[in-house]
């Protein structure tokens, strides 16, 4: 089965001291074996700019894969953010699938989902501990849910390192935005350094 085709996915950030740059490996949830990598790629300069600015507010891409060393199935583009983030999502070709824009007011954190031709798709919006996410469409129907998962004392208190199971319901277009959507919630809302 594709990664993409998947209507359920366990998200793991990897741990680190000082890390730069984020890693996440995307996993099976009932076996947690690997079915595929995603990860930022910026350039040199940027990295250590990290050390001075908050990480959310600097540009960043993110690629997600099959398997290292694999070419990207799909790509989340953010530039400078200073009051609203917008992630710009592409397949691996950079053929635009949709764009992701943070709302303004929203209790938990949410986006406004965009198709590639700019019109409203769905939202994605957060519950009020900005923990549990859901892909609503249009008229208010859940098409998914990106819900964080508990990892225990030691990496919950001590790193910013989350967990995540992605669900859709109906395997289709809205598994790449959905996927690409609980990268952005980690990306815009949860980083902090």
């Amino acid at each position: 089965m594709h990664l993409l085709d998947r209507q359920l996915l366990f998200v793991r950030e990897h741990v680190g001291m000082l890390k730069l740059t984020d890693r996440y490996d995307l996993l099976d949830p009932e076996t947690k074996q690997p079915v595929g990598i995603a990860y930022e790629k910026i350039e040199g300069w940027q990295k250590y700019l990290r050390l001075l600015v908050k990480k959310r507010s600097l540009p960043t891409r993110v690629e997600i894969a099959v398997a290292e060393g694999q070419p990207a199935v799909l790509v989340l583009k953010r530039g400078f953010t200073f009051l609203r983030a917008h992630v710009e999502v592409t397949d691996g070709a950079g053929v635009k699938l949709g764009l992701l824009r943070a709302k303004w007011f929203a209790i938990g954190g949410g986006f406004h989902v965009l198709s590639a031709d700019g019109q409203p798709f769905a939202e994605v919006k957060g519950d009020w501990k900005g923990w549990n996410f859901k892909l609503l469409d249009l008229s208010g129907g859940e098409m998914g849910t990106v819900t964080k998962q508990w990892a225990g004392l030691g990496r919950e208190l001590f790193t910013s390192a989350d967990n995540y199971v992605i669900a859709v319901r109906e395997a289709g277009a809205a598994n790449a935005l959905l996927l690409a959507a609980a990268l952005a919630i980690d990306m815009v809302f949860k980083e902090q350094q």
